[in-house]
């Protein structure tokens, strides 16, 4: 099983990249977003999901673990597949899709291409509730900051969205703590709670 190639970027294609392990050519599919952050001939690291079936063995390549774990939460519902999860990821970054979910934003969702209403609403549905499961353990009664109560319900919202991405109170708490998040929307917290969190 893998989990991470770290190599170098040999061919960059249409939601394709190659990364080359040692002389080793691996054909990885991945979102418009990864391919933004990577450069040819330059070494990148992604976090790998694979698909395997009777016959095909494909790999699909995230440059951060939260894109990774969206593709995975997104397989996971009924009739949903990788290349609609791929359709979905290349147009909502992993802080703007689980706001998205949370929000139950279903034009949020349908701006990706093949992806219409009764396919956003499913989505919606079964990973809200696996969310709510998730996050069920999450204290959000307790206020992190003390501010306005619109200011509140966003970083309650961030708090909800980066639970969901795999992170929990004890690692959050203390990075809101010190953020002043006047003005700031939920998904803009998420980026910054993340890029605290990779330093």
């Amino acid at each position: 099983m893998f989990y991470h190639l770290d190599g170098i970027v040999s061919e960059i294609g249409q939601n394709l990249v190659v990364i080359d392990c040692s002389g080793i050519g691996f054909a990885v599919n991945t979102t418009v977003q990864t391919i933004s952050m990577l450069k040819h001939g330059e070494k990148a690291k992604l976090y790998i999901s694979e698909a395997i079936g009777e016959s095909n063995f494909d790999l699909y390549g995230f440059y951060n673990k939260e894109e990774k774990r969206c593709f995975e939460m997104l397989i996971s519902v009924s009739g949903i597949g990788p290349k609609a999860a791929m359709s979905i990821l290349s147009y909502s970054s992993p802080e703007a899709l689980t706001l998205a979910i949370i929000n139950e934003d279903i034009k949020a969702l349908t701006v990706a291409p093949g992806i219409g209403k009764k396919i956003a609403q499913r989505v919606i549905l079964e990973l809200k509730d696996k969310i709510s499961k998730e996050t069920q353990f999450v204290d959000f009664s307790a206020p992190v900051v003390q501010q306005a109560s619109v200011a509140s319900s966003q970083v309650n919202d961030a708090m909800a969205g980066l639970a969901v991405l795999g992170y929990n109170t004890i690692e959050i708490t203390p990075i809101i703590k010190q953020l002043d998040t006047t003005g700031m929307s939920a998904e803009q917290i998420i980026k910054y709670v993340l890029k605290q969190l990779v330093k």
